[in-house]
């Protein structure tokens, strides 16, 4: 008994427990000044870490830009919204440079 609760401490400690990062239930696309951003946090650890995608057609070409971000949330919601904040910033600075 004693080595089935040490086995799930550290499946607890180091993440395997089958409950590591899971995606958003549904991703939320935003279109933005000729982009589509994807947001889709994911939950790690009890929250949302902020995470997705930035994407657009240039010639015949998809180009995709994908991040996940060290913040972290305690709801999908704020990290959807924050997700949608930061690419959204990062077009402005960066605009077709983002795929560079």
């Amino acid at each position: 008994m004693g080595d089935i609760m040490l086995g799930k401490m550290f499946k607890s400690l180091f993440g395997s427990s089958g409950e590591g990062q899971k995606t958003a239930s549904k991703s939320t696309t935003v279109v933005y000044d000729g982009f589509q951003i994807i947001a889709e946090p994911q939950l790690s650890n009890n929250q949302w870490q902020v995470a997705g995608r930035i994407e657009k057609q240039i010639g015949d070409t998809l180009k995709t830009h994908t991040f996940i971000r060290a913040d972290t949330l305690p709801d999908e919601q704020g990290a959807t919204n924050e997700m949608i904040r930061k690419a959204k910033m990062m077009i402005d600075q960066l605009g077709d440079g983002i795929f560079d």
